[in-house]
């Protein structure tokens, strides 16, 4: 089995008929025949899935690790009782905590500060 990224896109080639058959029940990733490949969104589940059944090749791998720790530091924050804001919010009132659990979780979410920043603010 060949495995890639192209940007946020996940590409499968040349798997086995037993692989395409648990990859494509899963129903994350599009058949392309002209190509004879598989396509999909490289998101957590799909790759954490894949890890399960092959050995993720190292920039697919790092991706998924890199995909984990935003996700647990998304739950971190979620958790958090009294919540600091990462960043100065532009509002005019003060934001009640669970306001600020979700702002600090919508920056770490679309990549606005990392994960590691977030952990040490």
């Amino acid at each position: 089995m060949k495995m890639g990224l192209q940007g946020d896109t996940l590409i499968i080639a040349e798997m086995d008929s037993v692989q395409f058959t648990v990859i494509k029940s899963w129903g994350k990733m599009k058949w392309d025949k002209k190509k004879q490949r598989l396509t999909g969104i490289a998101d957590l589940e799909l790759m954490d899935k894949l890890s399960t059944i092959v050995k993720l090749p190292p920039k697919v791998e790092a991706r998924r690790q890199q995909l984990q720790a935003v996700a647990d530091a998304v739950d971190r924050e979620r958790m958090n009782e009294k919540p600091v804001p990462f960043v100065n919010y532009p509002v005019k009132l003060p934001l009640y905590a669970h306001q600020v659990r979700g702002a600090n979780m919508a920056l770490l979410t679309f990549g606005w500060i990392g994960p590691d920043a977030a952990s040490s603010e």
